[in-house]
């Protein structure tokens, strides 16, 4: 049990360093479907979507690939699983780097 706590929190370290090769314009550009809920510039209109902007892009990564393979549930994970569907590792890279970059 310790060990693949030692592990989780060492690949969690090193997404960021993964995510700096990413591509925060492709990213830009992936994002103009997320701004219906989460806004143009990753700041929510509506209270129950969260804010995007500036979040940690490891944290953003993870979570759009739990939504991706069905293992992040209720709330809204119907409609994330769907809108994370089609999305590339490279894509979710670019996404996370991008959101991460907002202030």
């Amino acid at each position: 049990m310790k060990l693949r706590l030692w592990i989780t929190t060492l690949v969690v370290a090193c997404l960021p360093f993964a995510v700096n090769a990413a591509d925060i314009e492709a990213g830009k550009a992936k994002a103009a479907v997320c701004a219906a809920c989460h806004g143009a510039n990753g700041y929510a209109a509506i209270p129950t979507y969260p804010h995007l902007a500036g979040q940690n892009p490891a944290y953003i990564e993870l979570s759009l690939k739990a939504y991706k393979s069905g293992q992040r549930t209720g709330g809204q994970a119907a409609i994330m699983a769907g809108m994370a569907a089609p999305l590339s590792d490279d894509d979710i890279k670019n996404l996370a780097a991008y959101f991460g970059s907002l202030k």
